[in-house]
C-alpha cells in the first residue's frame, strides 16, 4: 500500500500548456484532459501544479459566478510561460484586475468596442481589405499572407479606433510579437518596455494637444481631470493595443488553413456568402486560439466534478476543450460552417469576457469571403507540414503563411 502510495505522489501529471502539431488542432495530448473529467491536474513549464477546467458548464459557472480571480499579482496566478515571468509584476490592465477596478477601468473602454461602434466601422474595415487584396493582387502569388493581409489589416483598424497613427505600425506589430513570442523574461520586459515608452509618448502628446480616437478621448475626459492616472491609460492601451491586432491576425491565418483543408465547407462557403456569420462563430470555436486568457486564481473553495479546489491554487479555464465538449457540442471535433453554435467561448465567458469579441467577427465576416471571393485558386503555396504552430504558450497561430491562388498547381 506504501508503495502505491509513493508511486502516485511521484507521478507528475501532463504538461500544460502543450504545442500543437496541426496549426488548426489542439494538442494531441489534450486527449487526456479530455478523458478525466470537468477538472483535471497539469504540471505548469517549472514543474508546478495547475487546476485545469475542462469542461464547458463548469467553465462558464466558475467564470460568471466569483469564484475565481484575475489578479495578475496574486501568488497564486499561474504562469505558464516564461516569458510571462518579466510582466507578471508590472502594474496590470484592466483585464488583470477584480471588481470594482476592472468594473471601472472596462466601462472607460466600452463605448469604441459596442455594436453600433462596430457597425459604423464596417466601411472602414472593408475599405481597408479591399487596399489590401488590391496590393496582393498587384504584387502577385506566391507571398506570405501574414505580413501581406492578416497583419496589417486589423493593426489598421486597432489605429483607427485608439487614434494611433498608422505611421507607426510597423514598430508596434515587431514590438508586440516580440513581447507576445519572447523566449525569456528579459525579452518580454524589453518589448513591454519599449512599447510602454512609445505609449507615454504619444499620450503625453495628446494631452498637450487633443487628438482623435479612444486615446485622445480618455487622455482629454479622464487623464486630464484625474480620473485616469497615466500609466492606467498606459497599461490599457498596451493591452488594447496587441489584443486588437495579434489575436485577430491569428484568426485570420488560421481560418485560412482551416478553410483550404476542409474543401466542402469552403465550397459551401463560396457558393452561399451569406454563412459567413455562422462560418465565423464555427471557426471561433474550433480554433480556439487563447487557452492562455484563461489564466485564473481560485478566489474561494471549490467543488468541480467531484475535485476540490482550495482558495488560492492557480487555475486554467481551457477554452479549447470546453470548446469540444460533446455534451455541449455534439461531434465537436468535426468542422461545421452551419452549426454557427454562438455558445461558444472562444472569448471567455462572464466579466472578463473579450472587449472586442464584436470588432473581431466583424473583422473575420468581411476579410474571410473577400479572400476568397477575389483571390480564385487561393491555396496554400506549401505543404501543411511545413506551416509551424507556434509554442502552446502564446496565442495560438503561425508566424508565416506562404499563399498562392490563379490556375496552375
Amino acid at each position: 500500500m506504501s508503495e502505491a502510495v509513493s508511486t502516485e505522489k511521484c507521478t507528475k501529471a501532463p504538461p500544460f500548456p502543450q504545442d500543437r502539431t496541426c496549426p488548426y488542432q489542439p494538442p494531441p495530448g489534450y486527449a487526456e484532459f479530455r478523458d478525466q473529467g470537468a477538472a483535471v491536474k497539469g504540471t505548469l513549464y517549472d514543474g508546478s501544479s495547475v487546476w485545469l477546467v475542462t469542461g464547458y458548464r463548469a467553465a462558464r459557472e466558475l467564470l460568471s459566478g466569483g469564484h475565481l480571480s484575475a489578479d495578475r499579482q496574486n501568488p497564486g496566478y499561474p504562469i505558464v510561460s516564461p516569458r510571462m515571468e518579466g510582466i507578471r509584476h508590472q502594474p496590470p490592465s484592466f483585464v488583470g484586475m477584480d471588481a470594482p477596478q476592472h468594473t471601472r477601468h472596462r466601462r472607460m473602454l466600452m463605448n469604441e468596442f459596442s455594436v453600433h461602434r462596430v457597425a459604423a466601422l464596417r466601411p472602414v474595415i472593408e475599405t481597408i481589405v479591399d487596399e489590401h487584396i488590391e496590393a496582393m493582387l498587384g504584387q502577385g502569388g506566391p507571398l506570405d499572407l501574414v505580413p501581406a493581409f492578416s497583419l496589417p489589416v486589423p493593426s489598421r483598424v486597432i489605429c483607427e479606433i485608439l487614434g494611433v497613427p498608422y505611421a507607426d505600425h510597423a514598430f508596434f506589430q515587431e514590438t508586440s510579437r516580440n513581447l507576445i513570442q519572447a523566449d525569456s523574461p528579459e525579452q518580454a520586459l524589453e518589448a513591454a518596455g519599449e512599447l510602454g515608452a512609445y505609449l507615454e509618448r504619444l499620450i503625453g502628446d495628446l494631452l498637450a494637444e487633443p487628438g482623435p480616437g479612444l486615446l485622445g478621448r480618455l487622455a482629454r475626459d479622464q487623464v486630464a481631470h484625474g480620473e485616469l492616472a497615466p500609466h492606467e491609460l498606459v497599461m490599457n492601451a498596451l493591452m488594447v493595443l496587441i489584443a486588437g491586432h495579434e489575436t485577430t491576425a491569428s484568426m485570420i491565418t488560421l481560418s485560412v488553413i482551416t478553410l483550404l483543408h476542409h474543401p466542402s465547407q469552403l465550397e459551401a462557403l463560396r457558393a452561399d456568402p451569406a454563412l459567413a456569420t455562422r462560418a465565423v462563430e464555427e471557426l471561433l470555436r474550433y480554433l480556439s486560439i487563447a487557452d492562455i486568457a484563461g489564466t485564473r486564481v481560485a478566489a474561494t473553495d471549490i467543488e468541480v466534478g467531484g475535485k476540490h479546489i482550495r482558495e488560492g491554487e492557480p487555475v486554467v479555464v481551457v477554452h479549447s476543450l470546453a470548446n469540444r465538449d460533446a455534451t455541449v457540442f455534439p461531434d465537436p471535433d468535426r468542422f461545421d460552417i452551419r452549426r454557427g453554435d454562438r455558445r461558444h467561448m472562444a472569448f471567455g465567458f462572464g466579466v472578463h469576457q473579450c472587449l472586442g469579441q464584436n470588432l473581431a467577427r466583424a473583422e473575420l465576416e468581411i476579410a474571410l469571403p473577400a479572400l476568397f471571393g477575389r483571390l480564385p485558386g487561393l491555396r496554400l503555396a506549401v505543404d501543411l507540414d511545413r506551416v509551424v504552430p507556434r509554442d502552446g504558450g502564446t496565442v495560438q497561430g503561425v508566424n508565416t503563411l506562404p499563399i498562392t491562388w490563379g490556375s496552375g498547381t
